[in-house]
């Protein structure tokens, strides 16, 4: 993956569709982020190819609001619920982010499944192994698993 082959990228697209559980709360183009392993009300890794449309011009530095995208929308897919909203986030950005680095988000559910009405859910992003994001969200759930 590391060395962006697209063949590699493609099999590992495919091979998580196939091995993990299905989003309920986002379609899948509306996830930033290539979801690469997904356990509703658990845990959930997403990959982030940092491009030119993601940078501001003359810093090459990715812009927050991307960053945010990514991380939300992997606690949002991460919810076994078919609503899910974000209520809340507290956000720490660690360090920027330029352009063509890989960010991994890693998604854990820390709040039981199936509690009424809220989940809580931590994501940090990584360049490598270094953390460049850390982000608690309060997610909103319907719990009507009859829909």
């Amino acid at each position: 993956m590391e060395l962006g082959i697209p063949e590699l990228r493609e099999r590992m697209k495919l091979m998580a569709e196939r091995s993990y559980d299905q989003v309920r709360s986002l379609a899948a183009e509306e996830v930033i982020g290539d979801i690469i392993d997904l356990q509703l009300d658990r845990s959930g890794i997403s990959i982030f190819e940092i491009r030119e449309e993601h940078v501001f011009s003359r810093t090459q530095i990715a812009r927050g609001h991307h960053i945010f995208a990514q991380a939300n929308s992997l606690a949002v897919a991460v919810i076994n619920d078919e609503i899910a909203l974000t209520a809340s986030a507290d956000l720490r950005f660690v360090r920027p982010i330029h352009l063509g680095e890989k960010c991994i988000a890693k998604a854990y559910v820390r709040s039981s499944p199936g509690k009424a009405g809220r989940a809580k859910v931590e994501v940090l992003s990584y360049v490598g192994e270094e953390m460049v994001f850390q982000g608690n969200f309060i997610i909103y759930r319907s719990d009507d698993k009859s829909r």
